[in-house]
């Protein structure tokens, strides 16, 4: 069934296109422009869907995936190395983008007149200080953040709330099957509102080749195309990295993600995958509390695809206007970009926000970000695909992980209370 879903949603990309395609060479820009409109209205209703379940669902799981751990120490251990993954996945990304845009030089064969006014007000950098971002991390309250989908928030509050319910002796057995009951029923919702996927995606694609028409392609072919095969060295990166700690079972991890990273791609969002990411990773048999801790952190610390996107954009707004930047800089970006790039949750077209800081930063024309606006809806196809793979590996290595601790504390006679749940690493 996996299997005929995937090829139906490939099936609704390649309508969409073509029906695309159709509305842009066959009508007026005006009238495809409303075409495209009222076709944008079923992906927008299916985006809404998916973000109606994201905060319930997360408070659930993680909840009761920290729940289950068995003290305050295997929550920090746990904690320690997912955001360890993360901020070295981080380095990698950042440093795939830069290497990748200097041996292609995107950004020195552009043939378009650059841009020297006109990017003022596209995108608000001023909601990148670190005042900002550090106290945004806690919620005045929770209510508001669930409403607004404040998934870092979130994250927050149900890790404290997970914690005293493992900390309480009896372990809250109430409440402890509550979000148990509470997370089975969010995941039954999501089956039902998958079913409309296929819908969404044509309308997306249909929608966004309406508009630009598929001209767009052939002018930015150097920086799209490089773009897609720096993604693709990613994506490798990632792959043997898996293989090297996890096995052979990364062939089936890669095999059993394959439907959330269509429907991430199709509608650009990594958002929209995230339920299906998680059914599909317990499915290879990932533990449900590992699962549960590492994908909400991933959604804000661990975009693998938009980090290597601000590398790599950066760069080729300086090659296409002449710049060169010293290596110091280039370092100092790396740097710079790290810690914005973790703000990056929760922000409208975040992507574009940490460019245009880094820009300023640097001293860069700003109105350089003009350049890449027209393909930036279709590289955040791409760049949301490879967060869904990014976080999907580092579940399954973290999981990994944690199963070979606990075989040794079951080899030295110490077995741990959370040896009742499946791991991928137990399955050797």
């Amino acid at each position: 069934m996996n299997r005929a879903f995937a090829f139906i949603l490939i099936f609704a990309m390649i309508a969409g296109v073509a029906a695309g395609w159709f509305v842009n060479s066959h009508y007026p820009a005006a009238k495809a422009a409303e075409i495209a409109d009222n076709l944008s209205i079923l992906t927008d209703l299916f985006l809404r869907l998916i973000k109606m379940i994201i905060a319930p669902l997360v408070f659930a799981t993680l909840v009761a995936g920290i729940a289950h751990m068995e003290d305050a120490a295997a929550i920090g251990r746990v904690g320690a190395k997912t955001m360890g993954w993360f901020i070295g996945a981080s380095i990698v990304s950042l440093s795939i983008g830069l290497v990748m845009v200097h041996l292609l030089q995107p950004g020195a064969s552009l043939a378009l007149e650059l841009p020297t006014t006109g990017a003022e007000g596209v995108v608000a950098t001023g909601d990148f200080s670190l005042k900002q971002f550090v106290t945004h991390l806690i919620p005045q309250s929770i209510v508001q953040a669930m409403a607004e989908n404040e998934i870092l928030q979130i994250v927050v509050f149900s890790v404290l709330v997970g914690s005293a319910v493992a900390a309480i002796d009896d372990k809250a057995p109430a409440v402890l099957a509550l979000v148990e009951q509470v997370a089975a029923i969010m995941l039954k919702v999501t089956g039902f509102v998958m079913k409309t996927a296929p819908v969404a995606i044509f309308a997306a694609l249909a929608s966004t080749v309406a508009t630009q028409g598929p001209g767009v392609l052939v002018t930015y072919a150097g920086f799209v195309s490089g773009f897609y095969l720096s993604l693709g060295v990613l994506w490798l990166v990632l792959f043997l990295a898996a293989l090297a700690i996890i096995g052979a079972r990364a062939f089936g991890l890669f095999r059993g993600i394959r439907t959330p990273v269509l429907l991430a791609f199709s509608t650009a969002s990594s958002e929209a995958a995230y339920p299906r990411t998680m059914e599909e990773l317990e499915k290879q048999g990932v533990n449900r509390r590992i699962v549960s801790f590492v994908l909400p952190l991933g959604y804000s610390f661990n975009l693998d695809g938009s980090m290597m996107y601000c590398t790599f954009a950066v760069l080729f707004i300086a090659q296409a206007y002449g710049i060169d930047m010293t290596i110091g800089q280039q370092i100092t970006m790396l740097l710079l970009l790290m810690v914005t790039s973790k703000g990056m949750a929760g922000v409208p077209r975040a992507s574009l926000v940490v460019i245009s800081a880094t820009l300023a930063y640097f001293k860069l024309p700003e109105a350089g970000l003009l350049l890449i606006l027209a393909v930036d809806h279709l590289l955040d196809m791409g760049r949301s695909a490879t967060n869904v793979v990014g976080n999907s590996v580092a579940a399954a290595i973290i999981d990994r992980w944690e199963g070979r601790r606990m075989a040794r504390e079951t080899a030295a006679g110490a077995p741990s209370p959370t040896e009742q749940l499946p791991s991928l690493a137990t399955k050797e």
